[in-house]
């Protein structure tokens, strides 16, 4: 989005607003009728659309193609220009979208300064949706163990490519990390990162929040699907996603478009697709939950994410990455790690894998006296206990949890 288009049946006055931009420094492109101006949108979304209402020779009206670009590119400024211009038909551009409508013959001075309020407007929309759509989150892979080496590498591999990734691994260990890993030293890191709970949402819900609604009375909703285009989408715990909206996310990854519900026109999406998942997603398609088709498609890249118990000789340097992370963003005390305290923390069961990790550092710095280093005494302690009928007591997520449950009792040195 770096030009204006002009769509205008008069050459003469293409060529006149034409100049009159460059001359102001922008870049310009031009169509004389709907069928070119189509064509120059699906190549390059312009910053700036100028818009003649009445087309001589073409298929759709100056309203009709406002209409479409309002609905596949809501962040595209219009500005409708006329020579037949009057109240009605300045309201009905108004009501479809439209920043502004100017009747021609127009006066030079009134023109750039719609031009420039467009823009402005347009930009800072822009900036707001990047803001609430890009999901804050860390993207930082630390370790240098050989447990950690080998992923790390493979995950560099795939940040080359548009390739789909399925990121495997018990629950808490990193999936989402090593997601926005790829996303952010890829070629679209500057593009949204949007996730998606599929545990998380209502099956009844599913369709709409990743697909979008139209309806009268609100007109078009974008879904997460939308949000992402250009970017990356990426799938948490896509096991649990409902067996007919898999269905439909297949479809979508063969035709890299989609319908929203209660609409009819398709949606064109760019989208690289990751997913993660705890589950054995063979064992799902085998119990008739998860789609082999689904399962085949999103598998172009396996990657097992290694647990924290795998990677022991990471802990060190996360504690102290987290320490920092925590003194940066809560002001909490910089401290360093004896090294017994260190010892003990690598002899420890972590059934909450890296969570259960940042937990345990941020609560040590918070209740610890004094700024010294962190000993064996400030570590937590606790037992962990067996809640009947509820599974075990899960430290990362502060509540009887089923997504972890090791082999034999834990020991004392879980909290």
């Amino acid at each position: 989005m770096s030009d204006i288009l002009i769509v205008d049946d008069e050459r003469d006055i293409r060529e006149l607003i034409s100049d009159i931009l460059e001359d102001e420094g922008y870049a310009t492109r031009k169509a004389g009728n709907s069928e070119d101006c189509m064509t120059l949108l699906n190549q390059d979304l312009p910053s700036l659309l100028i818009l003649d209402i009445w087309l001589k020779d073409s298929q759709m009206d100056g309203i009709d193609i406002l209409k479409t670009v309002k609905r596949d590119n809501p962040e595209v400024p219009v500005v409708i220009i006329s020579g037949h211009g009057n109240i009605e038909i300045a309201v009905a551009a108004i009501k479809q979208g439209a920043y502004d409508f100017i009747e021609k013959p127009f006066n030079i001075d009134q023109l750039m300064v719609v031009i420039r309020r467009a823009m402005e407007a347009s930009q800072l929309r822009r900036e707001n949706t990047d803001l609430r759509r890009k999901e804050t989150g860390s993207s930082e892979m630390i370790g240098s163990s050989a447990a950690f080496r080998g992923p790390i590498g493979q995950l560099d591999k795939v940040t080359k490519s548009n390739g789909r990734v399925l990121l495997s691994g018990r629950c808490l260990q990193g999936k989402e990390i090593a997601a926005r890993y790829i996303h952010t030293n890829s070629a679209r890191s500057t593009a949204p990162f949007i996730t998606v709970s599929c545990a998380g949402i209502e099956p009844d819900r599913m369709e709409e929040v990743l697909f979008g609604r139209e309806t009268s009375e609100r007109g078009v909703e974008p879904g997460l699907l939308e949000q992402a285009h250009g970017g990356v989408i990426f799938f948490d715990e896509v096991a649990d996603m409902p067996l007919g909206t898999q269905s439909k996310i297949l479809r979508v990854l063969v035709d890299q478009q989609f319908q929203r519900v209660g609409g009819n026109d398709k949606v064109r999406v760019d989208l690289r697709v990751i997913s993660a998942t705890s589950k054995d997603l063979e064992i799902e398609i085998n119990a008739d939950r998860f789609r082999q088709e689904l399962y085949h498609r999103l598998n172009v890249v396996p990657i097992l994410v290694p647990s924290l118990a795998d990677r022991r000789e990471d802990i060190p340097q996360l504690a102290e990455f987290f320490i920092t992370q925590f003194n940066e963003s809560q002001g909490l005390p910089l401290r360093d790690l004896a090294d017994e305290a260190v010892a003990l923390m690598q002899t420890m069961t972590w059934p909450g894998n890296f969570r259960q990790l940042k937990n345990m550092v941020e609560r040590v710095l918070i209740l610890g006296d004094g700024s010294g280093p962190i000993e064996v005494r400030d570590l937590p302690r606790e037992e962990e206990k067996v809640v009947e009928g509820a599974g075990w007591f899960c430290p990362a997520h502060l509540q009887p949890c089923r997504c972890v449950r090791p082999a034999k009792p834990l020991s004392g040195n879980i909290f």
